[in-house]
C-alpha cells in the first residue's frame, strides 16, 4: 500500500504516530498532480528531512523520537490540520487585549448588531466581527515561548496497517461500546482490508457493524435477546437525532426500511440454527418482542423458533427477573439473590447488589448476600470496577436526589431523582455499609487482576491519569484521556479554552462555575458582556461562522480565584445553538496552555495541548474542566443527550464526583494490582507505564491514552493456576 486514508492518519495521528508514505514520487497527490509530475519538494522529499524536523518542532511542538529518517514535508499538512493550521478568526480578532480594552457598553452593543443582522435579518452569510476594536487592539508581539512538547514515531503505511488491525482487535476485545470517533475507523477497516476481528464482547459494537456494514459475520457474537438492540440501533439510525426515550419501546410506530428487516430476520434465524437462544431473557421485553416480530413478519424455521413465537405472543411471562422480585417479596433478600444468581449469573448479582443489600433486614443476612456475591466466579474486572467506583465516588447527603448516567447509542443520558423518586427510593445505603462494601469490592477486584503482568515500572505521574471507563460517548482526537483524569496547570500559566466549526451558523462555548453548596454561576454569550476580566476573558460571541467560526475562552487560575471566592470548580461545555447535532457538522475543540503575556495570534498550534473531534450524536457535550482549589485541568470529554440551546440552563453539580476519580482509581493503582512485581527500574521491567513526553526503554511501553490496550488487559483471561 502506498498511502492511507486520511482517516487513518488521522487516528494514527491522535496515538502519536506519523506515517510515511511507501516511495513519494509513487504518490498520486490530491491537488491533481500525476506521479510523473510530482512538486520537486515531494518528488525529493528525503533532501527535505532535517526541514522537516525542524518544522515540525517549531510549529507543533512534535517531537520525533523514532523514524527520524522517514520523515517527508507531507507529514507538515495533517499535522497543521490536526493542530489546528487554518482556525477561523474569533468575534474579537484582537482577543484578548482588544475585549478588555472596551467598555460594557460597546461590548454589549457589538453583540446587539451582530444578532439583529443575523437572527433579526436572517443574514448567516458571513462571519461578524466588533465594530468598536482598533489597530492597535490588535498588534500582537511575537510568540516565543516552547509550547507544549510532543513526542511521535514515524511509520510506514506497511506498520500503519498493522497498527490499525491490532487497535481493530483491542477495541472489539473489550466488553466496553466503541466511541463513536474509533467507530468509523473500524468499520473502514473491515471494509478496506476485509479484516475480520477474532471476538467482540461489546453487543453494542456488535450490534452497531452488523447494521451498519450489513454483515451476517457479526450476528455470531449476539444471543437471541439482542434482537431488541438491533431494533434499537435500526431505530436510531433512520430517525437520526431525537430523543430516543419518546419511541425507543412504540413498535406499532417502527416504519423499517426493507434492508433492516432482512437483517434482523437474518439475525434471528442465525441465532436458532446456531444455538444461540436465550428465550428467558426475551420474557423481560416480552411486548417490545411480540410488537416486533409482527412488524418484520417474522416466520419460524426451527422448533426452537416457533417454541419463542408461542412464548412472546403467549400470556404467560417467565422473565427472570419477574421469578427474582416474587422471591425477595416473599422470601427475602438473601433466598431472592439465589434465583438471581441461578436465572442471571454472577454479573447480574453484581449489579443488584446495592437493591439486594438494602433489602437486607440484618446484619447477618447482609453479610450472607456479600459472601454470596462476591463469593462467586466472578473475574471481569470492568464490572468490578464500575462498582467499586460507585461506591467511592463522592460522599452524598442522605437529602441529595441522585443522578445516574449511561450510554445510549453513544451519547450519553443523564436523570437526576424527582423530589417524589428520591423520598420512595429504598436503596440508599449508609456510609458505614457503602464502605463495608467497597472495602470488599477492592479485595475481590485485586484477585481477579493479580498477575496478569509479570514486571512492570509505573512512573509516579500516573497517578493523575483515570482508567479509561466511561469513554464510549466521548470525543475522539490528539491529546485527549480518560475522563477524570488531571492535568496541572503550572502557577506561571492560563489556560486558552478553545473551540471552532464549519457547516453549522452557532457553537457556543461557555464556562460554568460549580461552587461547593452546589449552585451555579454562567460564563457564557449571555453574560460576558459585563464579566469580562483578567481572571476570565472570552472572545466574543460568533453566530454566523457556517463558513468558519470561533470562540475561546481566557482562565488565569489565580486571578479567578480571587474574583470568584465561591467558585471551587469550572466546567466547559459546548453546544449548538442552531438545531443540529455535532455529528451534522464539523467541530473541534481543545485547550492550551499559555504564558499569562499574551502575545503571538489567538491561536497558536505550539501551545495546543490537545485538539479533538465533537462528533458525538447530540447538541451538547462537557469538554473539560479547572479544579480551582488543586489548580488542575479535569478531562470530561462527554457528548450528553440534552437538547438545549444554552449550556447554563442545565444543572451539572452532578460532574463533580468528576473531579474525584482519580482519588480512588488511577492507573498507578491499576497497574499495581495487575503486576506481579513492580520494579523501580525501567529497563528491568517487561512494561513500562509512563506518561508521554517520558523516555525510557522496556519491551512494551503503555502511555496514558493507550486506551485500548489498558481495555485489552483488563479483558484479558487470568492465568490459570
Amino acid at each position: 500500500m502506498n498511502e492511507l486514508r486520511d482517516e487513518y492518519k488521522q487516528f494514527l495521528f491522535n496515538k502519536h504516530f506519523l506515517v510515511m508514505e511507501k516511495h513519494a514520487q509513487h504518490v498520486t497527490l490530491k491537488n491533481g498532480y500525476s506521479d510523473s509530475k510530482l512538486p520537486r519538494q515531494y518528488a525529493e522529499s528525503d533532501k527535505f528531512v532535517g526541514e522537516t524536523l525542524l518544522s515540525l518542532s517549531k510549529l507543533y511542538g512534535i517531537r520525533i523520537t523514532e523514524g527520524h529518517k522517514n520523515a517527508q514535508p507531507q507529514m507538515l499538512e495533517i499535522a497543521g490540520r490536526l493542530m489546528g493550521n487554518r482556525v477561523p478568526e474569533a468575534f474579537y480578532r484582537g482577543f484578548p487585549k482588544s475585549v478588555r480594552n472596551l467598555p460594557v457598553e460597546k461590548r454589549y452593543f457589538d453583540q446587539l448588531i451582530s444578532y439583529f443582522v443575523t437572527y433579526g435579518m436572517d443574514d448567516f452569510s458571513s462571519p461578524r466581527y466588533s465594530i468598536f476594536e482598533t489597530k492597535e487592539d490588535m498588534e500582537r508581539t511575537i510568540f516565543s515561548e516552547d509550547g507544549v512538547i510532543k513526542d511521535f514515531s514515524i511509520i510506514t503505511c506497511d506498520e500503519a496497517v498493522e497498527k490499525l488491525k491490532e487497535y481493530v482487535e483491542e477495541m472489539c476485545a473489550s466488553s466496553r461500546p466503541i466511541p463513536e470517533s474509533s467507530m468509523e475507523v473500524v468499520k473502514l477497516v473491515i471494509r478496506d482490508f476485509g479484516f475480520h476481528p477474532k471476538q467482540i464482547l461489546s453487543k453494542n459494537t456488535a450490534v452497531h457493524l452488523l447494521v451498519s456494514l450489513n454483515d451476517p459475520y457479526f450476528s455470531k457474537f449476539l444471543m437471541l435477546s439482542d434482537g431488541i438492540k438491533v431494533m434499537e440501533e435500526v431505530h436510531f439510525l433512520q430517525y437520526g437525532f431525537y430523543r430516543m426515550d419518546d419511541r425507543r419501546f412504540h413498535t406499532n410506530k417502527l416504519n423499517m426500511k426493507n434492508r433492516y428487516r432482512k437483517i434482523l430476520t437474518k439475525m434471528l434465524d442465525d441465532c436458532f440454527y446456531g444455538g444461540r437462544v436465550d428465550i428467558g431473557n426475551c420474557y423481560e421485553k416480552k411486548k417490545t418482542w411480540a410488537g416486533l416480530l409482527h412488524h418484520i413478519h417474522y416466520k419460524a424455521k426451527t422448533p426452537q423458533a416457533h417454541e419463542f413465537l408461542s412464548a412472546m405472543r403467549g400470556k404467560e411471562n417467565h422473565s427472570a427477573y419477574s421469578a427474582f422480585e416474587k422471591s425477595l417479596k416473599e422470601n427475602g433478600a438473601f433466598m431472592a439473590s439465589g434465583v438471581l444468581l441461578q436465572a442471571k449469573g454472577p454479573g447480574a448479582l453484581l449489579r443488584n447488589m446495592n437493591y439486594l443489600i438494602s433489602r437486607a433486614k440484618s446484619e447477618e443476612e447482609m453479610n450472607a448476600i456479600l459472601d454470596r456475591v462476591l463469593g462467586t466466579e466472578v473475574t471481569n474486572p470492568i464490572i468490578l470496577l464500575q462498582l467499586y467506583s460507585m461506591y467511592c465516588s463522592r460522599k452524598k447527603t442522605e437529602n441529595t436526589r441522585r443522578t445516574f448516567m449511561w450510554v445510549k447509542c453513544n451519547v450519553m443520558r443523564i436523570h437526576t431523582e424527582t423530589e417524589e423518586e428520591a423520598a420512595k427510593c429504598r436503596s440508599r445505603l449508609s456510609e458505614s455499609v457503602s464502605d463495608v462494601l467497597q472495602k470488599a469490592i477492592f479485595e475481590r477486584l485485586k484477585a481477579a487482576l493479580s498477575g496478569r503482568l509479570s514486571r512492570v515500572y509505573i512512573h509516579p505521574d500516573m497517578e493523575r491519569f483515570a482508567v479509561p471507563l466511561k469513554e464510549s460517548a466521548s470525543q475522539g482526537g490528539f491529546g485527549v484521556l480518560a475522563s477524570g483524569s488531571r492535568v496541572p496547570i503550572g502557577e506561571a500559566k492560563k489556560i486558552r479554552g478553545f473551540t471552532y466549526w464549519e457547516r453549522v451558523d452557532d457553537i457556543d462555548l461557555s464556562v460554568i462555575g460549580i461552587c461547593d453548596d452546589g449552585t451555579q454561576v454562567e460564563f457564557s454569550w449571555r453574560t460576558m458582556a459585563e464579566n469580562q476580566s483578567n481572571a476570565i476573558t472570552y472572545s466574543g460571541d460568533e453566530t454566523s461562522g457556517y463558513k468558519g467560526g470561533a470562540e475561546y475562552y481566557d482562565i488565569v487560575v489565580e486571578e479567578f480565584r480571587k474574583i470568584h471566592p465561591n467558585c471551587r470548580y469550572l466546567v466547559f461545555c459546548d453546544n449548538v445553538f442552531s438545531s443540529i447535532p455535532f455529528s451534522l457538522c464539523t467541530c473541534r475543540a481543545g485547550y492550551m496552555v499559555r504564558d499569562l503575556d499574551d502575545s503571538g495570534q489567538i491561536f497558536e498550534p505550539k501551545a495546543v495541548a490537545s485538539s479533538f473531534t465533537v462528533n458525538a450524536p447530540a447538541r451538547f457535550a462537557y469538554l473539560f474542566g479547572i479544579d480551582l482549589q488543586r489548580n488542575d485541568l479535569v478531562w470530561m470529554n462527554m457528548g450528553r443527550d440534552a437538547d438545549c440551546a444554552i449550556a447554563g440552563s442545565t444543572y451539572l453539580g452532578f460532574l463533580v464526583d468528576k473531579f474525584f476519580v482519580t482519588d480512588y482509581m488511577n492507573l498507578k493503582i491499576l497497574f499495581t494490582l495487575l503486576s506481579a512485581e513492580v520494579v523501580s527500574d525501567p529497563s528491568m521491567a517487561d512494561v513500562a507505564v509512563v506518561p508521554s513526553g517520558v523516555e525510557v526503554s522496556a519491551p512494551k511501553i503503555i502511555h496514558e491514552y493507550d486506551f485500548e490496550t489498558i481495555l485489552s488487559l483488563l479483558e484479558k483471561k487470568p492465568p490459570k493456576n
